[in-house]
């Protein structure tokens, strides 16, 4: 009987909390700005892969290769992986009137896995220019680092009779390190859009009754460092973007029948009809209330997307009527005004 009576106190009292909630939450849909800043008439594209060795660290590479047990040409293969999802992803914007892969230029290459010095201006004009494209993004450098760890371990496998036996074996865990960076170049404006690296990381384990075929059962790896790569570059071609989120608001639902009814406006999608309520209060003798009504007149001046318009209602239900709430709001509206003008800017340069 004391547990139900202590059940039945905490729904009450979570039964009354709830009653005394002032706001609900709405969702709207907003756009922010690409990660990755273009021309608007940045129609033409052109990719290049600065990766691949150069000859005077051809010798170095190779040691690398065998120090880490990669592939003759895991490297070059990844890499080139890398530039392809790229291009897959450049090729579905809309945006682009050409995308164009090349490869038959001369260029300065390091294939370290640092970034080298960046292109001079004269070379990416004429590279530019001999290719037609207007911008240029180039993978700077990429490299696979694999870290090898033995451990003995017990193996099953099936003898002659079929029946499964445990012997002593060995597992083998290849930890491979993928490091990559990204630059863009707008030769117009000689501006390097944007300078970006990224590191990933796969782990492949194998197991066998000796170190060999451990190492044989680890399939798939060289297969899972390309797929990995070609998501690399369609992640950064997806950074030109501009992006769809969700954000989130709170409205006051609570003051006078007007925001009772108003309530139930909203919660139908009538919010043109919740705000004509709503208008009726911001000159309400309570202060209290006329700041309620003033800030939710902001959150549907936003849903309607008139940010400035926004801003004026929030900052007098603050500077007026002294609502805590409408003071973040402020900074909130502030922000995504900043977001417009950084979205418009890249529709029209």
């Amino acid at each position: 009987m004391k547990n139900l009576n202590q059940l039945l106190s905490a729904g009450a009292i979570l039964l009354l909390l709830s009653s005394c909630v002032s706001t609900n939450k709405l969702t709207m849909g907003a756009t922010e700005p690409a990660r990755i800043s273009l021309p608007s008439n940045a129609a033409r594209v052109g990719l290049i892969n600065r990766s691949i060795p150069s000859e005077e660290n051809k010798v170095v590479d190779k040691i690398d290769k065998i120090l880490s047990l990669e592939g003759l040409n895991l490297d070059r293969e990844g890499a080139e992986s890398a530039v392809t999802g790229l291009y897959d992803e450049l090729t579905r914007n809309t945006r682009f009137e050409t995308i164009t892969i090349i490869d038959d230029t001369d260029i300065q290459r390091k294939g370290l896995g640092i970034f080298p010095a960046a292109l001079d201006w004269q070379s990416v004009q004429e590279i530019c220019d001999a290719n037609d494209v207007d911008v240029l993004f180039s993978l700077e450098f990429y490299d696979t680092d694999t870290r090898v760890d033995y451990e003995l371990t017990t193996v099953t496998i099936p003898n002659d009779l079929g029946i499964k036996a445990s012997l002593p074996g060995h597992k083998v865990t290849l930890n491979t390190a993928i490091k990559n960076g990204w630059r863009v170049y707008d030769p117009q404006n000689k501006l390097i859009l944007d300078e970006y690296t990224f590191n990933d990381r796969i782990t492949s384990i194998g197991s066998g009754v000796n170190p060999m075929k451990a190492v044989e059962a680890v399939i798939g790896r060289k297969e899972a460092v390309i797929q990995r790569s070609s998501n690399i570059g369609n992640s950064y071609g997806y950074d030109v973007r501009p992006l769809r989120k969700r954000v989130s608001r709170d409205y006051f639902v609570k003051g006078t029948e007007n925001f009772v009814i108003a309530k139930r406006r909203a919660q139908t999608g009538d919010w043109d009809g919740a705000a004509v309520l709503w208008e009726k209060e911001v000159s309400n003798p309570d202060g209290k209330i006329a700041g309620r009504a003033c800030y939710n007149m902001a959150i549907i001046n936003e849903i309607n997307g008139d940010l400035e318009k926004a801003m004026e209602w929030a900052s007098k239900s603050y500077t007026d009527y002294n609502n805590g709430e409408a003071l973040r709001y402020v900074n909130i509206l502030k922000y995504r005004m900043q977001e417009k003008r950084q979205l418009e800017r890249q529709l029209s340069r």
